[in-house]
């Protein structure tokens, strides 16, 4: 059975939850072999979860020739192993600098790419979900090794055991690929909230907020949930663009999504429509996000949001 690589996306060796989306399904294609590039006291605890999730080997990479630079020394990483193990696939986590990384690979093995797919067959064919979720499209590569690109939350991450054999690996990065240097970096402040793309439960404000989220940021930690926003308000400079849900930002799919004050444009409807349940507040009981929820509520978000804190605590407590 043919080796699929599967670049792990990791922060200090935690390993994301797309990165076990994408192990599982490795498992469809062939075998699943992991590609670590962290430094070598991280490699420990992320072989755990990526054995945990069915990795059979784990390519480990010291990051020390890799890390200050942008995508291009991964890209050249990921090249080299792509000669050196004739994989079925390589997988990668679907976002800027995967997609980046991706159409390096693609240009350096002459292979073709498939970016922001949504589900990939055992016959990799891989699907789309194309202008804001109108269409689905159904693609294969078939020039060279099929490089896909998979969004968050496409899969849901199935644990079985895996060998997670270590191999260590010492790329030869080229001077150009360090053309790019990262000069400083400045990390994100802990909001002690779930990340956005991994949340069970999500709670987002739009232009109904009128630039006030404290309401949705206290029912949002009521309910322990990820803070999202929609396009609307993170234009309007009321939110950070991290925190965008929808078809120019993040895609989620969580147990529970809470939509406050969001009309429920097609843009917006493309990053939470597969959303398990979907509730939302709205003063206009016209507002098109009616359309697709489970549970609607009518009425002032400023008003709502409070009392339904409230409850929560109550019932909580």
């Amino acid at each position: 059975m043919s080796e699929v690589l599967v670049l792990v996306d990791h922060v200090d060796g935690k390993v994301s939850k797309p990165t076990t989306e994408l192990l599982t399904i490795a498992r469809r294609l062939g075998e699943p072999s992991a590609v670590l590039i962290a430094p070598a006291d991280a490699a420990a605890a992320a072989t755990e979860t990526l054995k945990k999730y069915g990795a059979e080997k784990v390519y480990v990479v010291d990051d020390a020739e890799v890390k200050g630079y942008l995508s291009a020394p991964k890209a050249e990483v990921l090249a080299q192993l792509v000669e050196q193990s004739s994989p079925a696939a390589v997988l990668i986590v679907s976002g800027g600098e995967g997609k980046e990384i991706g159409a390096r690979l693609a240009v350096k093995t002459g292979s073709g790419l498939i970016t922001d797919a949504v589900d990939v067959a055992e016959d990799g064919v891989t699907t789309q979900s194309v202008f804001a979720g109108n269409y689905t499209v159904r693609a294969k590569v078939t020039s060279g090794i099929p490089i896909i690109t998979v969004k968050p939350n496409s899969a849901t991450p199935e644990e079985t055991e895996g060998a997670a054999v270590q191999e260590t690996v010492t790329p030869s990065i080229s001077e150009t690929a360090k053309a790019a240097r990262i000069t400083a970096t400045e990390p994100r402040k802990a909001s002690g909230r779930p990340e956005l793309t991994e949340a069970a439960i999500v709670v987002s404000g739009g232009r109904g907020t009128g630039g006030n989220f404290e309401p949705v940021e206290g029912f949002a930690d009521a309910l322990g949930a990820a803070v999202g926003a929609s396009r609307a308000a993170v234009d309007s400079g009321w939110y950070p663009h991290s925190f965008q849900v929808g078809q120019t930002g993040k895609t989620v799919s969580p147990q529970l999504y809470v939509a406050n004050g969001i009309s429920g444009a097609i843009q917006h409807r493309a990053g939470m429509q597969t959303s398990k349940t979907i509730v939302a507040v709205n003063k206009d009981e016209e507002a098109p996000i009616f359309e697709l929820v489970d549970f609607g509520v009518v009425g002032d978000l400023h008003a709502v949001l409070p009392a339904a804190t409230e409850q929560v605590s109550a019932r909580k407590g």
